[in-house]
């Protein structure tokens, strides 16, 4: 196919991006949503000029990034992890979201975040709190936890549904298209937070439930727990690569 075919699948994934995202009060429709949703069901790795998976060796970002497109309404790009890459628990203030596998395994963990309320005066911190100050705790509740193929449907998050989410590559490299409406923008509000979670303390006597040993666990924590805003995490960060497959235009 060629790079620069307008007819190609992921260009007519872009087109269905701008118009279900295209600015307007009340967010999109479902029936918008829903054909994008289905379009980016039939994305495959080659479609966006990915051949076989793959895993790079030596060292380099657990994390990469190849850029498609962007629009004031709506971003989109391909997420390369390594084996055992993680990106850690995080938001997408005010933002839509759809993720799909390309290839390998990723363990998602979607989260809600609750109505505020008054964390408990004692807090059970796992892995214990490293030495810096935070800037807030919410209280969340665990909606999803799962692994996706490239044969599964695509993830979806919205502003107050599975909003925050924790992606970690299983068994191999791994590498998902990601669309988020609209992009993350600092000076507009949308700001990308990490978060680490932490469960209130179980009564003397008592062993706590299960915890999280990582940033990076699946979610298999508790149905609800508290979070702890943190900087981003040292052990993570996203380098960049060209993206080579067909042309987009927006």
């Amino acid at each position: 196919m060629p790079r620069d075919d307008m007819s190609s699948l992921i260009q007519k994934v872009a087109r269905q991006a701008r118009q279900t995202f295209r600015s307007g009060g009340g967010g999109p429709s479902a029936e918008s949503l829903g054909q994008l949703r289905k379009l980016v069901s039939q994305v495959r790795a080659e479609d966006v000029g990915l051949g076989v998976s793959r895993s790079s060796g030596g060292k380099g970002p657990p994390v990469t990034y190849m850029h498609i497109c962007e629009t004031s309404c709506f971003s989109m790009g391909v997420f390369l992890l390594r084996p055992g890459a993680c990106i850690p628990l995080h938001d997408h203030p005010g933002m839509h979201g759809l993720l799909k596998v390309l290839y390998g395994k990723l363990r998602i963990s979607g989260f809600d975040r609750l109505e505020a309320s008054e964390p408990p005066e004692a807090l059970a911190f796992s892995p214990p709190l490293l030495p810096y100050q935070y800037n807030c705790v919410c209280r969340a509740a665990l909606r999803s936890a799962g692994d996706f193929g490239d044969n599964s449907p695509p993830c979806l998050l919205a502003p107050h549904r599975e909003n925050l989410h924790q992606i970690s590559a299983e068994e191999g490299p791994a590498a998902f298209l990601d669309i988020l409406a609209p992009p993350y923008d600092p000076a507009d509000g949308r700001d990308c937070h990490y978060y680490q979670l932490i469960h209130p303390a179980a009564p003397p006597g008592e062993t706590d439930g299960p915890a999280a040993s990582d940033n990076c666990t699946g979610g298999a924590a508790q149905k609800e727990m508290w979070l702890l805003e943190i900087p981003q995490p040292d052990d993570f960060w996203c380098g960049g690569e060209a993206y080579t497959g067909p042309k987009v235009s927006v």
